[in-house]
This record gives C-alpha cells, sequence and structure tokens, in this order.
C-alpha cells in the first residue's frame, strides 16, 4: 500500500512541477513584490489546508515576511494595496474561498491561489494567479471500486515550497541588483 501511495505522490509533484512551472513562477514573483516593497505576505488555508498558515510563519524558515490573514478569533488583517495574499484551498468549488478571494480581488490586493481545479469558474477565477495543485480525487484505489488517501495538505505544502523557494531566489537576485 506505502508503495502505491509514495507513487502515486510522486507522480503528482512530477505533474505539478511539470505542469504549473510558469504558474509557480508568476506566483512567486507577485509575492515577491509584497516581500521587496513596503507589503506583507498574509497566507491562509481553508480546512486542512490551515497547517500551511503554521509552516509559513512558524517552522524554522518562515516564508519572508509571512502571517497569518487571521487572527486566533478568526479577525482579518487589515491589508493594504502593498500586500500580498496566499490562499490555499482543497478544491476550487470552495465557495468560502471564492468569496474570500472576490473580496480581497474587489479591495485591489493581489492574491495567489492554489486548490485543484475542479470547476470551470471557481477559486482560479476570482484569484489574480492561480496554480493548481492537481489533486482532485484520492490516490489509492480500493477492492471494492473506491478510493482513499486524499494527501491535500501534502500537494499544498509542495507548491508552498516550490514558491518559497523561487520567492527566496527572486529575492537574493533583487538583493545583488542593490549591491
Amino acid at each position: 500500500m506505502l508503495k502505491i501511495f509514495s507513487t502515486q505522490l510522486a507522480g503528482q509533484f512530477q505533474r505539478i512541477q511539470s505542469q504549473e512551472e510558469f504558474s509557480i513562477e508568476d506566483g512567486a514573483r507577485l509575492l515577491a513584490q509584497g516581500c521587496a516593497g513596503d507589503g506583507t505576505v498574509y497566507v491562509h488555508g481553508f480546512s486542512e489546508m490551515a497547517a500551511i498558515v503554521k509552516e509559513a510563519t512558524e517552522s524554522l524558515e518562515p516564508f519572508p515576511g509571512a502571517r497569518a490573514l487571521f487572527n486566533e478569533k478568526g479577525e482579518m488583517a487589515s491589508v493594504q494595496p502593498s500586500d500580498r495574499v496566499l490562499l490555499f484551498t482543497r478544491l476550487a468549488s470552495d465557495e468560502e474561498a471564492i468569496l474570500l478571494a472576490q473580496k480581497l480581488q474587489q479591495e485591489g490586493i493581489s492574491t495567489v491561489g492554489v486548490s485543484a481545479i475542479d470547476v470551470e469558474d471557481g477559486f482560479q477565477s476570482a484569484v489574480d494567479i492561480h496554480i493548481d495543485s492537481k489533486l482532485k480525487k484520492p490516490m489509492i484505489p480500493a477492492e471494492d471500486g473506491s478510493r482513499y488517501g486524499f494527501p491535500a495538505i501534502m500537494t499544498g505544502l509542495f507548491v508552498y515550497y516550490a514558491l518559497r523557494f523561487t520567492v527566496e531566489e527572486i529575492l537574493g537576485e533583487i538583493e545583488d541588483l542593490n549591491y
């Protein structure tokens, strides 16, 4: 079972790397603008994707200048146009994620979104740059024909790290130009 899961997960990561390369680069550029300027990068994850917020803000290697979009009381930070927002949700059909992204869009806040595209005009249409996590269904087939194993956090973290490493590379290039 573990061999099937690890093979499927490796394939998932490979699909993201090869098919979302340009979106990751574009998303990192947009986020780097917030880091390099006077802005902040706010991060929010819906449902289990909230784990990514902890990684971005409290890990040993946090995302440059990142803060949680919502505090412990559920109050949203006062986001300014110089700030950037990075949103993670499981599927593009997530109504709560769509509403938040639309609100940010109306306020002129640049937003990068990460989700699996499971509908045509969903979350991906409400953000400035969208990265498809490609995980629409569980990975492991069961004997009865059903499937299980839906590692949304793992694919979200893979995209998070791709963005973070690219942002750090961009910020390093900016720093080199300033010397």
